[in-house]
């Protein structure tokens, strides 16, 4: 009891200082861009004070942007975490299983039939179905190999890749027929942005994120038993096809609620989680609180770097995970290899 009461105050003190990083990645978040504010001026604007110009930029344009990319970075981190748990694969993400190009396969619809230009959701909605429909494909495609009784982790990943390639293909087939300006708009938004940041876009994703997070935190401890084996977790009392099911199907819709609200963002998912298993652990109940702080500070930073490194040229947010992510996973799998 003892030992579970200090490791419990280890984490509740780490999570107090990942919290604290998330609200000094928040107050660059909102601070930096075209117009330079101090803390005072966010303060006061947050409060409804100061010059109404500030105030707009701070509270409808800045905030809600920023809070967006905190959201999207948690559930990236979040799905990234889980998918590494349940496929038992280190190099799993939430892409992986196509979802993400189900997404974008919706979003290129929108965009080049009209809808996007009719309808301000028409996007991200599109994108969520299509995110969806891909993860009930994958699932059935799984589910069926398996007899209609098992979940094979190894056959639900090579399916994410057969889906994946086939979503990318129809994606492509829709941007062949597409004009120059609908197919700039699909491109950059495949590629990741927060411009178009909304209250109301961020609340929706909030309703996705926080049952989710609660779902996953209740699956803490399963999932870690599946990590031993899917056999021994049985054997210790996991309803381990129920487990993976719930677990795959909650990472995914949270997964197809991010990439609706900002386009397809990759690295987060992957390589958050090794860092946050470097500092806590694999164990679950620690490591995704752990994985989605940490992940919505970096989403946040990244989102803050992409405004200013070319300004006035506001790059794709997928372009600076990329950049970020990369030379960091390189390193991260040479240090594994001399370990």
């Amino acid at each position: 009891a003892v030992g579970r009461s200090a490791e419990g105050a280890r984490l509740a003190l780490r999570l107090a200082g990942l919290a604290a990083l998330l609200l000094v990645a928040l107050v660059a978040g909102v601070r930096l861009g075209a117009v330079d504010l101090g803390v005072g001026q966010i303060v006061e604007a947050v409060l409804g004070r100061g010059d109404a110009t500030t105030v707009t930029i701070v509270r409808e344009l800045r905030l809600p942007r920023a809070v967006q990319a905190a959201l999207v970075g948690a559930a990236l981190a979040l799905s990234g975490a889980t998918f590494q748990a349940l496929l038992r694969n280190p190099l799993a993400d939430p892409y992986v299983l196509g979802v993400s190009s189900g997404a974008a396969v919706g979003a290129v619809v929108a965009v080049v039939t009209g809808v996007a230009a009719r309808l301000a959701w028409g996007v991200p909605a599109a994108a969520f179905v299509g995110g969806v429909a891909a993860m009930l494909l994958v699932l059935r495609i799984a589910v069926g190999v398996g007899g209609g009784r098992a979940l094979d982790t190894r056959v639900l990943l090579l399916a994410g890749v057969v889906v994946g390639s086939f979503c990318n293909a129809v994606i492509w087939l829709v941007l062949s027929f597409a004009d120059a300006e609908s197919m700039r708009a699909a491109i950059f938004w495949m590629m990741g942005s927060h411009a178009g940041a909304s209250w109301r876009g961020t609340l929706v994703l909030a309703a996705y994120l926080v049952p989710a997070t609660l779902v996953l935190r209740l699956l803490a401890r399963p999932l870690d038993l599946l990590g031993v084996g899917e056999d021994a977790a049985g054997y210790l009392g996991v309803g381990v096809e129920r487990t993976k099911l719930v677990a795959y199907a909650t990472a995914t819709l949270v997964t197809a609620a991010a990439v609706s609200a900002c386009g397809v963002v990759g690295f987060v998912g992957l390589v958050v989680p090794h860092v946050a298993r470097m500092l806590w652990g694999s164990a679950h109940r620690g490591l995704l609180p752990t994985a989605a702080l940490l992940g919505a500070s970096f989403l946040v930073l990244a989102d803050a770097l992409a405004r200013v490194v070319a300004a006035p040229v506001e790059l794709p947010i997928g372009v600076v995970t990329a950049f970020v992510g990369v030379p960091f996973f390189v390193w991260l799998l040479r240090r594994r290899g001399r370990a």
